[in-house]
């Protein structure tokens, strides 16, 4: 790169952070990261009939705990402030009037009600609504005399009304749009508040932006942009339009048929690494078979040529795979400080650190979710208060309380009680009972555990300790022959 990397995320504070806002701010994370640039957070809330309160706070709060920690901002000042774009109105009238100073957008008188006669008339001739352009070429002295006297007015850019704008986008390559297909489009309403299309464009520029990357959805107001720059006299920045998400369906990801809010995965317990992985693999790819990936190999790896033009598909099974595979990187250390508050709602107070952190290596292999550990965990560290019902009917026979009473005895007679020690001895007097092993193993794991399934049970039992193992089976063997 032969210039310093400045690119922006852009949300506005309408609730929630979207998925697919959270992928536009890791791209651009990403790709500021590796090219040593600068990653710039701006809110763009000129439609502040959309504003919710709090969300401001909530964007900042979801960036940062995602890790995507940016440069400048509303909390950070890089000497492009205000970051806000509430609180830069005057910047953007003070382009408005330049550009109607400069021939390149004109003052609209037109009433809501006039635009919608002209909406209608435009509904009944099966055509999508495009304004009339009514108002361009009312002479400039005109305008003002009528602004003068009290008349409401919006400012409109003016769009060649024939040829077509061919662009360069980083992804998608060569596009090209005919002007015939634009709105002469408001670019200051009547409030005094920019619309989108104008403040995105005076942002950009002030605040040195060099990459513009956003979603596909902006591809068709990509043109308006670049006709504003062009209007200003100022050098655009590079374009990059990024794939829509897509439902199982391939229908646009919405609301409908599922979670999209980041918030929602956060407190189903999907890790941040995880979302931010899942994330990036939703138009991007390495290029080799590698999927699990951290923050750092992610912005070590990325780039913009390996981002593809296809819809991707949100898969929440590859979520949830990817959700076990870091919590399986994550160290037993720092998993027994996520689950230590789990198991005190329980009641179940932790006075054996080592026992602790050997259950954690035993149980994190089988986890999705770190709550599960809550839940697979719990006879751990206290006696289980049944028994699986089905596993009952499943596994118990006549013969099986007494085959469990002698198991504790050999148990308690052997020295070591390691894995393939367990192991041994059970397949010793499954051969001496003249049964399968499987005859001792389930309702074993039932009499330990309470449950059906788990880890290895060899691993289970060692991790127990004999001691508590022997008194389970007896227990277990002696409530069955009561049952």
């Amino acid at each position: 790169m032969n210039k310093n990397i400045r690119v922006r995320f852009a949300p506005s504070p309408t609730g929630y952070l979207h998925v697919g806002g959270l992928r536009t701010a890791l791209y651009n994370y990403l790709f500021a990261k590796h090219n040593g640039g600068k990653f710039i957070l701006r809110i763009e809330d000129t439609d502040q009939s959309r504003k919710v309160e709090g969300a401001l706070e909530n964007l900042i709060r979801t960036l940062k705990w995602a890790g995507l920690e940016y440069d400048e901002g509303p909390d950070k000042d890089g000497n492009c402030g205000p970051y806000i774009q509430s609180e830069r109105l005057p910047i953007y009238r003070q382009h408005a009037l330049d550009l109607i100073k400069n021939g390149n957008a004109y003052y609209c008188f037109c009433t809501p009600e006039r635009l919608d006669d002209v909406r209608k008339k435009q509904t009944e001739l099966k055509r999508s609504f495009s304004y009339d352009r009514h108002c361009r070429e009312i002479p400039l002295g005109e305008a003002e005399q009528r602004i003068a006297a009290g008349e409401k007015y919006v400012v409109r850019m003016k769009v060649p009304l024939t040829g077509e704008m061919t662009f360069e986008d980083a992804i998608r390559g060569k596009v090209t749009i005919a002007y015939k297909v634009l709105d002469d489009q408001v670019i200051l309403k009547s409030d005094g508040f920019p619309t989108y299309h104008l403040a995105v464009v005076v942002d950009d520029h002030l605040m040195g932006i060099t990459h513009v990357i956003r979603g596909e959805e902006w591809l068709p107001s990509a043109p308006k942009h670049l006709l504003l720059y062009r209007f200003f006299g100022w050098d655009a920045p590079v374009l990059a339009h990024l794939p829509l998400l897509l439902n199982p369906d391939k229908s646009k990801l919405s609301k409908r048929q599922g979670d999209v809010a980041v918030e929602d995965y956060r407190s189903k317990g999907y890790l941040k690494e995880a979302i931010v992985n899942f994330v990036a693999f939703l138009g991007w790819n390495p290029g080799d078979e590698r999927e699990v990936f951290t923050l750092d190999q992610l912005i070590h790896d990325f780039s913009l040529e390996r981002v593809g033009k296809a819809g991707a598909v949100f898969n929440v099974e590859k979520l949830n795979w990817l959700n076990q595979q870091h919590i399986r990187l994550l160290s037993d250390e720092t998993l027994a400080e996520m689950f230590r508050p789990m198991l005190e709602v329980k009641g179940i107070r932790i006075s054996d650190e080592a026992y602790f952190l050997r259950v954690i290596g035993l149980l994190k292999e089988k986890l999705t979710f770190p709550q599960d550990f809550g839940e697979y965990s719990t006879y751990f560290f206290e006696e289980p208060k049944t028994y699986e019902e089905a596993g009952i009917q499943k596994y118990w026979e006549p013969e099986t309380s007494q085959r469990l009473t002698r198991l504790a005895e050999v148990f308690d007679a052997v020295e070591e009680f390691s894995h393939t020690a367990i192991e041994t001895v059970m397949k010793r007097l499954a051969d001496e009972l003249q049964i399968k092993t499987s005859k001792l193993i389930h309702p074993a794991r039932l009499a330990v555990s309470g449950k059906q399934v788990g880890p290895s049970l060899y691993e289970l039992m060692s991790v127990l300790g004999k001691e508590t193992v022997v008194r389970r089976l007896r227990a277990a063997s002696k409530a069955m022959k009561t049952s």
